[in-house]
């Protein structure tokens, strides 16, 4: 029988590629996005994550192998926090119990090098402690102040992603329910989302010296599929709350030998 996948993000960038790609293994790919998906939905507000959990379930028929919570913002606005933090959440908590009836279930969020950078901490705490009017309010401040504070958001919604991920995916409703949950730290992938840093020469050559990249530097969202393809495959029985940096050597270069 194939796999089914749910797939956050899939109408472009990392999650098209991805979703392509099972496809083209034979699996069942339900994709999910603001428009041209399977379930359209805003995973800005409730109601869209409640629509995602329902249409969803409808589309699958109540049963799920995986999911592939890839959705998410780059942008220095207050968006960002609600999609790539509690979005993302919403989305991992709301369709596990789809997968109970797996005979391999599988999960994983697609995170960033950028949780690497200092974040800021007044959001990050919010984030943490399960707070998202006071993660909103103060990710709308950010977003309101110079450019340097509007930058953080993003980097701390990533931060705060794998921190809760490296929390709850050795607990009993992911390692004791025999759900492998980890994520993937990309570097710079070259998608419409990130053409502002990928679309010129001039661009791509600031942006690695940001984010130093030694191992053929910017790539495409096909490479980054072929790791979510296996995180999610039956091969994959053992990783828990790992959070594989898929990054060209950025987290090597800026973390040298240090694993943490």
């Amino acid at each position: 029988m194939p796999r089914t996948y749910v797939v956050t993000g899939a109408a472009s960038g990392i999650g098209l590629a991805t979703a392509e790609l099972l496809a083209e293994r034979g699996g069942r790919v339900i994709g999910v996005d603001l428009h041209d998906a399977d379930v359209n939905v805003d995973l800005t507000t409730a109601e869209g994550r409640a629509d995602l959990v329902s249409g969803v379930a409808d589309a699958s028929g109540g049963r799920i192998d995986a999911i592939i919570a890839n959705a998410g913002l780059a942008l220095p606005v207050a968006k960002t926090a609600a999609v790539n933090y509690f979005g993302t959440l919403a989305t991992l908590e709301g369709l596990r119990p789809l997968l109970a009836d797996s005979p391999a279930p599988r999960a994983v969020a697609t995170a960033s090098m950028a949780s690497l950078f200092p974040p800021d901490d007044a959001l990050l705490d919010a984030f943490l402690a399960g707070d998202e009017p006071a993660a909103m309010a103060r990710a709308s401040e950010l977003e309101a102040g110079p450019p340097e504070q509007g930058n953080l958001i993003y980097g701390t919604t990533k931060r705060a992603l794998v921190r809760w991920i490296r929390r709850n995916a050795p607990g009993p409703d992911w390692a004791g329910a025999g759900i492998p949950l980890n994520a993937i730290a990309p570097g710079v992938v070259e998608t419409p989302m990130t053409e502002a840093y990928t679309g010129t020469e001039e661009a791509r050559t600031a942006i690695l010296e940001m984010v130093p990249m030694p191992l053929n530097g910017i790539f495409q969202p096909r490479d980054a599929a072929y790791l979510l393809a296996w995180l999610t495959s039956e091969e994959n029985a053992h990783l828990c709350g790992q959070v594989v940096f898929i990054d060209g050597g950025s987290d090597a270069v800026m973390r040298g030998d240090s694993t943490w």
